[in-house]
């Protein structure tokens, strides 16, 4: 499997040589003057600006080529590289519009468009266009390469808010210009009137996008996205309300997905996290204002993490559950090998994943996960020598509770004679082809305890549903009891066999005892 993966980055590192000498020849002959320089640098020096496009046609050359040039003239003609908060009108921020905020179920950002705030303008569409630029150029600028959600939210809109010039143009954002970074496109509530015009938008997208579109009701939504970053038209709990300024959601960090990327968090113990209490950090998890994600700086959590580990290895670990499975991968040996395992107890909100480096190299990792309010992870990025393994701690901050949706990822890559603190540089410039990742899942421990006094503090439903998960637990409670019984059978069967036991070693010892009795008292 290995020497196959090594075969196929080959193969793809050719392409993409491939792909940069034909670009040059059949492009930029004549002239450069179409495109940005510092797009054709981008291009020169980072393998994963052309693997996306290669990717995206299905590794034909002649496809990316297209590709390539369209959204390089596209990226020179709206100033993509330099457009800032600055140059866009005040007044298009304010409309909240367009703007990221929130997940998805499978961690991918969500970009979300509010149709009945746009109104058709001819005067404003360039404008606007160049607003959509933005936030895309914004967001890949930050988190480069991690696919994005859109969301179409058609809640009170009707024809007057379809544009279909502007429709398009977002369309080609993700089919050309921004390669990859289409997860899904969701569709929530499309009003019976609007099924031509979105006809024609299926046309627009193409094979390699048309399978991610969606269209779903409030009702069904939450099949892909959850209630917490939902708003309350749309049945969800999320409080969010868009104000500007400052710019929703500053602090990008993008979560795990089942097959793809994911986001960072660490253990940043600050002196203002030293002196909350255990209420304080509880109440603010458990109260109804969303948190906020920490804004995650890998450079100074790595240095922080090496001069905290260096004579605190073995109380960081105190506690921690300890894997008993491993992933065997190119560059690193991942323990456990599939999921990290929490409980609501004291002593079940801590886990250790060991990394071991299999390789000659030194060899650098992060870990990274969809939940970074929820969880501890220290270190979070460092690096690891030939030979060597690296404890890390995943411990529940707070009154957090694991969830079966959390999604933890190791990355790694090989690095030469690169010190703490050019990490950062070093995971900007790593081409993606040369990252291992690994995917980690989270494990829910069940607590017959904890579902014992959920029951006796909530009431019971009356519903289906409530008497489906009584009975549940009354057969977890009576499965429990049924084990404790059998023990306890197995245990007095053994106290009774040690009785035995130990009443033939007396009797046998008598016995002993009279027979040299008798023979001592026989005359000679």
């Amino acid at each position: 499997m290995a020497e196959l993966d090594q075969h196929e980055g080959e193969q793809q590192e050719k392409k993409i040589e491939e792909t940069r000498q034909r670009f040059k020849n059949e492009f930029l002959q004549d002239s450069t003057d179409k495109y940005d320089s510092r797009d054709l640098e981008r291009l020169e020096k980072d393998d994963a600006v052309v693997d996306n496009y290669l990717t995206w046609r299905l590794n034909v050359v002649d496809d990316a080529l297209k590709m390539i040039d369209e959204s390089f003239q596209w990226r020179k003609e709206f100033g993509v590289n330099d457009i800032t908060e600055s140059t866009i009108p005040k007044w298009m921020f304010e409309t909240g519009a367009v703007y990221l905020h929130g997940y998805d179920k499978e961690g991918n950002k969500l970009f979300w468009f509010k149709v009945k705030l746009h109104v058709k303008d001819a005067k404003t569409i360039m404008d606007k266009k160049k607003y959509v630029a933005f936030w895309l150029e914004r967001y890949a600028n930050k988190e480069p390469g991690m696919p994005l959600t859109v969301v179409f939210d058609l809640a009170e809109s009707g024809l007057s808010n379809i544009d279909m010039d502007f429709v398009k143009y977002i369309i080609n954002c993700f089919k050309i210009y921004y390669p990859k970074f289409l997860s899904k496109m969701i569709i929530v509530d499309m009003p019976w009137i609007m099924n031509a015009a979105w006809k024609i938008v299926k046309s627009w997208l193409g094979p390699e996008a048309i399978s991610k579109l969606r269209f779903t009701t409030r009702n069904e939504v939450q099949t892909f996205i959850g209630p917490e970053y939902l708003p309350p038209h749309m049945g969800g709990t999320d409080p969010f309300k868009y104000s500007y300024p400052p710019l929703p959601d500053d602090d990008f960090q993008t979560p795990i997905c089942d097959n793809g990327p994911i986001v960072s968090e660490d253990d940043t113990e600050s002196k203002e996290g030293e002196m909350e209490s255990k209420d304080t950090l509880e109440s603010s998890f458990n109260s109804e204002v969303a948190v906020k994600p920490k804004k995650v700086n890998f450079l100074e959590d790595s240095l922080r993490a090496e001069d905290n580990d260096k004579g605190d290895t073995s109380a960081r670990t105190k506690g921690a559950r300890k894997p008993l499975t491993t992933f065997k991968g190119p560059l690193l040996d991942v323990s456990p090998a599939e999921e990290l395992s929490f409980g609501s107890g004291e002593a079940e909100k801590k886990c250790l994943i060991i990394l071991s480096n299999v390789t000659k190299n030194q060899v650098a990792f992060k870990v990274r996960t969809t939940a970074p309010e929820k969880y501890r992870v220290k270190p979070s990025s460092s690096c690891c020598e030939p030979g060597a393994s690296v404890d890390i701690v995943v411990s529940l901050h707070g009154g957090s509770q694991a969830s079966p949706q959390d999604r933890f990822l190791v990355m790694a890559a090989e690095m030469d004679n690169v010190g703490p603190q050019e990490l950062a540089q070093f995971w900007k410039e790593v081409p993606k082809t040369k990252v291992m990742e690994h995917r980690l899942r989270c494990h829910v421990l069940e607590s017959v305890k904890s579902t014992v006094n959920s029951l006796k503090e909530s009431p019971v439903e009356t519903g289906s549903s409530g008497q489906q998960e009584l009975n549940t637990a009354l057969m977890r409670m009576m499965a429990s009891h049924m084990r404790l019984e059998q023990k306890l059978n197995t245990c007095l069967w053994v106290q009774k066999v040690l009785i035995v036991l130990v009443l033939v070693l007396v009797v046998l010892n008598l016995l002993g005892l009279y027979l040299m009795m008798g023979t001592a008292q026989r005359p000679s």
